[in-house]
């Protein structure tokens, strides 16, 4: 059984590891093609969904408990 308290780690986890990893790719990605490197859009585009993928994995892990 899942607790409470599991749930909210998960959240809280999973907020955290997606912005600070969506957020250094937006960051990196965006500075690179501001400069002219259009390598920078490799980085930019998949921010959003690599972040939100990381809380996917560690929500699918917490339900193998189960």
């Amino acid at each position: 059984m899942v607790t409470r308290e599991e749930i909210l780690v998960l959240g809280l986890t999973a907020g955290v590891v997606g912005s600070l990893v969506g957020g250094l790719m937006l960051g990196v990605g965006l500075g690179l093609a501001v400069n002219g490197a259009h390598i920078g859009w490799l980085l930019v585009l998949p921010a959003a969904p690599v972040a939100g993928l990381l809380g996917y994995v560690l929500a699918r892990k917490l339900a193998k408990k189960i």
